[in-house]
């Protein structure tokens, strides 16, 4: 279950119900070209089951937001090629990335989920922040 010091390694989370989401975020200096307009930022997300009952991830949605404030909608099923299932007490880890075009940026969404008794729901992504070093003129 949760534990105090996962809040320093994952400084974004959100609940919803029994299902906590959080979130670290880096940034990638080795995939970044700024000169060529591209930042690119990687992202660890551990999705938790506080619950009694296993759960099911079967789709996700991204709104992926630049720093000119263009959004950008992402949906589809599972996450990394994956619909996993999180049996009570356990977790799920998973490290993806996300380019942009400005050197800073945000991401937020929800992961479509349904829990073993065949009950479909909605979990909060929380938003976080990309933030890329500042770029001299």
């Amino acid at each position: 279950m949760s534990s105090p010091t996962l809040g320093l390694f994952f400084p974004h989370s959100a609940t919803t119900g029994d299902v906590v989401v959080r979130v670290a975020v880096s940034f990638l200096h080795d995939q970044s070209e700024p000169a060529h307009g591209r930042w690119f930022w990687s992202y660890h997300i551990r999705i938790e089951n506080e619950g009694t009952r296993e759960i099911q991830l079967l789709a996700r949605r991204w709104i992926i937001t630049d720093g000119r404030g263009a959004r950008r909608h992402v949906e589809g099923e599972g996450v990394v090629g994956e619909q996993p299932v999180i049996g009570p007490g356990d977790s799920f880890d998973y490290v993806s990335g996300c380019p942009l075009e400005t050197p800073s940026g945000a991401m937020e969404g929800s992961y479509s989920m349904v829990a073993a008794d065949g009950r479909s729901f909605d979990v909060t992504i929380p938003r976080f922040p990309l933030n890329g070093p500042a770029v001299a003129e």
